[in-house]
Order: C-alpha cells, then sequence, then structure tokens
C-alpha cells in the first residue's frame, strides 16, 4: 500500500464499502466469473487508480460504479506485476490464459 493511501485504507468507510461490495458480489472475482471461472474474489480493485491527486475524490475512492472485486490472479494482471495465471479452454479446445 502507498504511503498517501494508508489513511484511507484504514478507514472504516472504506472498510465498510469493501466488505458491503464483496458480499454483493457474492464474495467471487468478477473477472474469472466472466469466463465461467468460479474463484474467490479477495481485493477490492478501484477500477480507476487511486493516487495522491484524487485520494480525496470519493466519487473515485467510494463509488462502487468504480470498484471490481477480483481474485490474487486477476488483479496483478490488471496492474500487469505477473502474467496471469487462471485458463479456460476456448470452443476448438485450446487452453488460453483469461486476458488474451
Amino acid at each position: 500500500m502507498k504511503k498517501y493511501a494508508e489513511k484511507f485504507y484504514s478507514s472504516k468507510e472504506w472498510q465498510d464499502l469493501r466488505e458491503a461490495y464483496a458480499k454483493s458480489k457474492a464474495y467471487l472475482c468478477e473477472d474469472c466469473l466472466e469466463h465461467g471461472i468460479i474463484e474467490p474474489g479477495i481485493i477490492c480493485h478501484h477500477v480507476i487508480h487511486i493516487t495522491p491527486h484524487n485520494i480525496t475524490n470519493r466519487e473515485i475512492t467510494l463509488n462502487p460504479k468504480n470498484l471490481r472485486l477480483l481474485c490474487r490472479s486477476c488483479h496483478e494482471r490488471v496492474h500487469k506485476t505477473r502474467p496471469p495465471r487462471r485458463y479456460v479452454v476456448d470452443e476448438q479446445g485450446r487452453v488460453k490464459a483469461i486476458g488474451e
């Protein structure tokens, strides 16, 4: 976690929103579900990333429309920190990594 975001992520308001959002998604990764995979969602990701410039903008930080519940693998893929580790079989029987 970045230093400028520590206070926000430890706030009760964020923790309550994160829990309510995860519950509304049945605690499942939204990206995996789109590919027919059932995987627990563990990270409440901000689609528009939080920066030092928008950390006080509630339309970005506390807006459920700016959230996506992801598993660790999908979150890493979004941030390009690791290649995807989830796979699907396409109509021709080929194994493809999610996101290809």
